[in-house]
């Protein structure tokens, strides 16, 4: 089913969801981000965030409501379909960054081309050349790195590979859950800054989450799962 507000990069619509035998996790009414803007969603440990990205990106279905992507209502397709559409037009930038030990730095970063015919097609070229440009838009130009294991890298440096990974195939939506949870605040800033220049290179959404509030200044919007969820509220 095709939404009515293409314009809309993310929007979800009387969402419900609760883990089997337990208490509603998400009650939200409405929660919408526009193409092209970057969204920090706030909310301590707990709250219901890493569920509700869950549900956003398609791998987790609501009881009840709807999920539209790009103006596609994922929550409506099979589980199939719901993989390849989050393959195609998504990148995930995870909090323990779900890197490929036994792969080099650039082989990490170009693991989407080999899931996704669609994310290779947009690189328009050499897969490898687009690889490193990534890698050097975020602070890792080097080529020494290239081709060393992701385990020998510092905490930081896998993060900009995890963040290249993501942005390799100009996804239209990016979404971040607490990558920077480890790094001090200065250098959150700093990768942040790269982030979001190689995400207004590509027109890329930026959904980021995370509990970290002084984050916040840097996005065109701020809010605040607790004010959106009604879960849990008595």
């Amino acid at each position: 089913m095709t939404d009515s507000t293409p314009a809309l990069a993310i929007r979800a619509r009387d969402l419900l969801f609760a883990w089997p035998g337990k208490a509603l996790v998400i009650e939200i009414e409405q929660f919408s981000v526009a193409r092209g803007e970057r969204v920090f969603l706030r909310g301590p440990s707990g709250s219901g965030k890493s569920t509700l990205l869950g549900l956003l990106g398609g791998v987790l279905t609501p009881a009840r409501g709807e999920v539209s992507l790009l103006g596609i209502e994922i929550s409506a397709l099979s589980a199939s379909a719901r993989d390849r559409f989050r393959g195609e037009h998504l990148g995930f930038i995870f909090q323990m960054f779900n890197l490929i030990p036994y792969l080099s730095v650039l082989e990490n970063v170009l693991l989407p081309a080999g899931f996704s015919p669609a994310r290779a097609a947009r690189v328009g070229g050499d897969l490898q050349a687009e690889g490193r440009r990534l890698l050097a838009a975020l602070g890792l130009g080097a080529s020494d790195l290239l081709g060393r294991p992701v385990t020998e890298l510092s905490i930081g440096q896998q993060q900009r590979v995890a963040a290249a990974r993501a942005l390799l195939g100009k996804p239209e939506i990016i979404v971040a859950d607490e990558p920077t949870s480890s790094l001090d605040h200065d250098a959150r800033e700093d990768f942040l800054q790269l982030l979001m220049s190689e995400c207004r290179t590509q027109g890329s959404t930026l959904l980021f989450v995370s509990h970290d509030t002084s984050l916040g200044h840097l996005f065109d919007r701020v809010v605040s799962l607790g004010d959106l969820n009604r879960a849990g509220r008595t």
